[in-house]
């Protein structure tokens, strides 16, 4: 049975610096931080070879396939499935 004395219920204490912030300013400010992020990571193709991150993730699933060139035809969509179930963080 739960007891509803509040003589008898334990004293919490949540936090000692809470800081009281304008939840505009916050969703501001973290959401240019995530889509800068976005747009480093993952939207710019990289310096060393202009392949963004996708692209290598899925030219390197068609290597580990066997596919090239030469290869016979393979649907796009088994090579979406391999690079989704492996290689997608």
């Amino acid at each position: 049975m739960i007891d509803d004395n509040p003589k008898n219920q334990p004293e919490i204490t949540v936090a000692k610096n809470v800081r009281e912030i304008s939840i505009v300013q916050e969703m501001e400010k973290s959401y240019l931080d995530y889509a800068m992020s976005v747009i480093v990571e993952r939207a710019l193709p990289d310096v060393r070879d202009g392949l963004k991150p996708v692209q290598r993730r899925i030219l390197f699933a068609m290597h580990q396939m066997g596919l090239n060139p030469s290869s016979g035809f393979t649907k796009s969509a088994k090579v979406v499935g391999e690079v989704l179930g492996k290689y997608h963080p």
